[in-house]
């Protein structure tokens, strides 16, 4: 969850007054707004997911003679396994020796792999695959040559990692395990803090329970899809045990497997809140539960936010010591809402006994964190995408704003919730002064005044149809002292069934009501949105990253950034003395004007002279040249060229005629990456 998110309810107004949502509803639009001006706030570099930003040798670069190794460098810390970096030949055979080899020096993250001996010549594929310190797998490839370009039987990976089936199964499973721990947390929250009697209630203890199912399940299923997710991508090697004993080494893994634990620490929770807790009747005893209930909550709701801070975006990049707690006070407040709203629209629609103090109990916390949402979302969203450029250019930035969009719609819902919040604590306050005539203060009790009256009726209703009863299955009327308990309890029974029953019919039919319920409707449905959002924001790549991938991918492919391309060319005109060496520098080696500096070494390294030399480029992906050049000699050994233009990148064939008689003379080429 990476941006700013409001909840439904502010502090209820002491009156209905149209100005105070306007307001509130302002107040949210000026803090989102705070979000897209914090974002033209530049900052230092951050990363989460990782990047190349260089290779040696570089993407479609022509070497004359066969390298070593191949060395990758990343933008940030990565993991790497015994495959991650492989190097193919034309005909798709390894070219390396082995597993990759850390080649860290400081702060720059370098990989490298060995290459066989006597290469030939041709086009080499560089294949790797690693694990972000964010968790999430990269991937990428690219190519190179030896000598001059070939044809090559490998195909370039056209999936990313962590896509497929596996993918789809993971990101799935992220979003249960999200919504899993909203319900628990959030639905925990709202027992506690605004709806004590709730404890005893069995559709709020189903949805608590169905949360805490649903981490669980949730948790189980990314335990097993890690290996595959990171690494082979099929659906068979969840269950390689060798593949999930390397995941449980890991930074995530070790995450999963304490959110596991604390799983087990919140069933206990969860049974003494809907056992002990519930059952408690003195006020006092229930109160001390109450606070220790919610100390040890908030330890393991914090605890289990934390697995996602730890181990996700939060822990790398810019900041890691803040932006970790800064995430889980993010998730605590997203739980203490949706959770809460859920939970609310549960005991709205499923059970008859709660009243206006318990919605304006939420209100209040729904009210709190909006204020923790709004701080740390602005943080988080400054944090990963940090320029306008990010923030519309790059898909993380594109979602932001998709997120955003649905927090308005949030907004808009709120001000009617808020409205039919103030309408029925007034008129239940009114309608429970006139049935009692006692002055009964705004939310004083658990029950308005129109639950009043439906009790009343209720146990009038219910009362009567007891005795019919009794009059049919028995013409005598027993003695109360002769009745059959077992029969009292019956009738008993049916008398609250009939009470309820009556209860929720007048309170259905109560407009204030039914229209809070479906407002608090309407909200769940944008925030089911919202949460699938912010889910898949959690595994796309963040703006800033995102940016400084694109800025490394391109000095990864210049061949020359900041200075010449060099070339050397052997010859042999197969004359007298007819052989040597061109060595050529193309400065800047880029679309536009450059320079061309040759020089020719005779056999023992001394300048050779020569009578001719000329010069041509061709574009054959395009079609375009020969385009010639004809240098001017400077000096013994030495020609130029200025002003030479290259009217478009690519790979171009450098052909050099030498001569060096009037009758020997020879045409060597070599392709060079320009642009």
């Amino acid at each position: 969850m990476t941006a700013t998110t409001v909840p439904h309810f502010g502090p209820p107004p002491a009156a209905p007054a149209p100005r105070r949502p306007l307001a509130a509803a302002a107040l949210l639009a000026a803090l989102v707004g705070m979000v897209f001006g914090l974002l033209l706030g530049g900052a230092g570099p951050a990363s989460a997911h990782a990047a190349l930003t260089g290779s040696d040798p570089q993407d479609g670069t022509v070497v004359d003679t066969a390298p070593k190794e191949v060395t990758l460098t990343f933008s940030e810390q990565v993991a790497m396994s015994d495959g991650s970096i492989r190097v193919l030949d034309p005909d798709g055979k390894r070219a390396d020796t082995g597993a990759p080899r850390d080649l860290q020096s400081g702060s720059t993250v370098k990989y490298g792999v060995t290459l066989h001996a006597g290469l030939p010549d041709g086009t080499y594929t560089v294949a790797w695959q690693a694990v972000s310190a964010d968790s999430h797998p990269v991937s990428g490839a690219f190519t190179f040559s030896i000598g001059a370009p070939s044809k090559t039987k490998v195909a370039l990976p056209a999936d990313e990692a962590g896509g497929g089936l596996v993918g789809t199964l993971y990101g799935i499973a992220r979003y249960a395990a999200y919504a899993g721990f909203i319900l628990l947390a959030g639905g925990a929250a709202f027992v506690l803090a605004c709806w004590q009697r709730g404890a005893g209630a069995r559709p709020l203890q189903r949805l608590v329970v169905r949360g805490w199912m649903t981490l669980t399940v949730a948790t189980l299923a990314m335990l097993l899809l890690r290996n595959p997710y990171t690494g082979s991508g099929k659906l068979g090697d969840a269950f390689d045990l060798d593949g999930l004993k390397a995941v449980l080494d890991t930074k995530p893994g070790a995450a999963l497997v304490s959110r596991l634990l604390l799983l087990g620490a919140s069933a206990l929770f969860i049974a003494v809140l809907f056992g002990a807790y519930a059952k408690r009747e003195d006020e006092r005893e229930k109160k001390d539960l109450t606070f220790g209930l919610a100390i040890g909550g908030t330890v393991i709701a914090a605890g289990i936010a934390g697995t996602w801070a730890l181990a996700e975006h939060a822990s790398t990049g810019l900041q890691p010591g803040i932006a970790m707690p800064v995430d889980i006070l993010h998730l605590l407040a997203v739980a203490a809402w949706l959770g809460g709203l859920t939970a609310l629209l549960v005991a709205l629609y499923r059970t008859p006994d709660i009243g206006a103090t318990a919605v304006r109990r939420f209100s209040r916390v729904a009210f709190g964190s909006v204020l923790v949402l709004t701080a740390t979302g602005i943080y988080q969203s400054w944090r990963q995408v940090g320029t306008w450029s990010a923030l519309t250019g790059t898909g993380y930035g594109q979602l932001l704003l998709v997120k955003v969009g649905l927090v308005a719609v949030l907004v808009g819902i709120a001000w009617f919730s808020r409205r039919w919040t103030a309408r029925l604590v007034m008129n239940g306050a009114a309608a429970a002064e006139e049935e009692t005539g006692t002055g009964l203060e705004t939310g004083a009790g658990l029950e308005t005044g129109a639950e009043v009256k439906a009790g009343a009726g209720a146990e009038a209703k219910a009362g009567a149809g007891a005795g019919m009863e009794e009059e049919e299955a028995a013409p005598v009327t027993p003695s109360p002292a002769s009745e059959d308990p077992a029969r009292a309890a019956q009738l008993a029974r049916q008398r609250a069934a009939v009470a309820t029953a009556e209860k929720k019919r007048v309170r259905d039919a109560d407009t204030e009501r039914s229209g809070l319920r479906r407002s608090v409707l309407a909200e769940v449905a944008v925030a089911v949105a919202l949460l699938a959002v912010a889910t898949v924001l959690t595994s796309t790549e963040p703006g800033r990253t995102e940016e400084e991938a694109a800025r490394g991918s391109t000095a990864a492919t210049a061949p020359a950034a900041t200075g010449p391309v060099n070339l050397t060319l052997p010859f042999d005109t197969g004359g007298k003395n007819g052989k040597g060496t061109v060595r050529m520098d193309i400065d800047p080696a880029r679309t536009g004007t450059n320079e061309l500096h040759l020089w020719i070494d005779s056999t023992d390294g001394k300048a050779m002279d020569v009578p001719e030399l000329k010069l041509a480029f061709t574009l054959e992906s395009k079609d375009i040249g020969p385009l010639p050049i004809t240098p001017v000699r400077l000096t013994e050994g030495h020609w130029t060229a200025s002003g030479v233009q290259i009217p478009m990148a690519g790979d171009w064939k450098v052909a050099v005629t030498v001569r060096t008689s009037d009758i020997d003379q020879t045409t060597i080429d070599k392709n060079v990456k320009i642009g």
